[in-house]
């Protein structure tokens, strides 16, 4: 039998904020009100502000000529395997926390906790000759944007840093937050029940990253001048003192642990992952780069 099932109308409203081009040592706060104001639109109580992190990068200064940078021996090697640009091969070195190997064009890497190409560096909306590395603490820049914009407005906002990201084995992008303020940023389903009684056990709604990949709709990836987008009605609870992602160890991740294990195929009762013995060694001891 079909349970009966309660409707409940909703409307979650998304307005992308074009802005001036922001440039190093911008105050982001001061150009978030200008984008306010240019687009005829003030924050309300539980708005959610979503800003690119390169933007917000940017701004703080994390922006770096190529021009500057000398790269190693190793980045060379790592670049010529990846058709990169050496010396940015020589940041990603210097960035990242984990280097796994990579694809024409892209280096698998985490950075802060976080499964990201190239450690965050992009010289995409970035001058000619310069590569964006990502905000230094971006929760950090999220509580200080939330207080700011609170403070100015009279009300409770949530703040995501935002980036785009690949999801395994799909084409195209989405969003990812990589920090957060003013909201629980993943909110924990389990012990709830499911449309027929059953209790959840490991469910858990990555409310941040799904907020930011819908702003990315607006925000878009290219020459629109958005980096800033406002989501209304979103029907999150604003926390004014919460801030912080939720990361998890590499052991507890279904992709990294179903890697180590191996995994069942309709072929085979059990077939283990062979790949090249550097690739198999970095999953199982995962070799720091710094």
């Amino acid at each position: 039998m079909i349970p009966e099932t309660k409707t409940q109308e909703s409307c979650l409203r998304i307005f992308g904020l074009r802005s001036r081009l922001i440039r190093k040592d911008d105050d982001i706060c001061k150009a978030l009100e200008d984008a306010f104001s240019e687009n005829g639109i003030s924050p309300q109580e539980g708005d959610i502000i979503v800003i690119a992190e390169s933007a917000l990068a940017t701004a703080e200064g994390n922006i770096i000529p190529l021009a500057d940078i000398v790269p190693s021996d190793s980045a060379i090697n790592l670049a010529a395997d990846c058709r990169l640009d050496p010396r940015e091969a020589e940041l990603i070195i210097r960035e990242a926390d984990y280097i796994f190997g990579g694809v024409s064009g892209a280096i698998l890497t985490i950075k802060n906790g976080l499964l990201c190409p190239n450690a965050g560096i992009d010289n995409s909306n970035a001058p000619e000759g310069y590569v964006t590395l990502y905000p230094a603490d971006p929760t950090k820049s999220a509580v200080r944007i939330r207080k700011a914009v609170s403070e100015k407005y009279g009300c409770n906002v949530g703040i995501i840093v935002a980036d785009s990201r690949t999801q395994p084995l799909r084409l195209g992008c989405t969003g990812v937050a990589l920090g957060a303020a003013g909201f629980l940023a993943v909110e924990d389903k389990r012990g709830e029940e499911d449309l027929y009684g059953r209790k959840m056990t490991i469910t858990r709604i990555a409310v941040a990253d799904n907020l930011a990949t819908a702003a990315e709709i607006v925000m878009g990836e290219t020459n629109a001048s958005i980096p800033f987008a406002l989501i209304r009605d979103s029907g999150i609870r604003m926390i004014p003192e919460e801030s912080g992602i939720e990361l998890i160890p590499t052991d507890q991740c279904l992709y990294f642990g179903s890697f180590r294990k191996g995994f069942r195929t309709s072929r085979e009762r059990v077939k283990s992952i062979i790949w090249s013995s550097e690739i198999s060694h970095g999953l199982r001891n995962i070799t720091r780069f710094r």
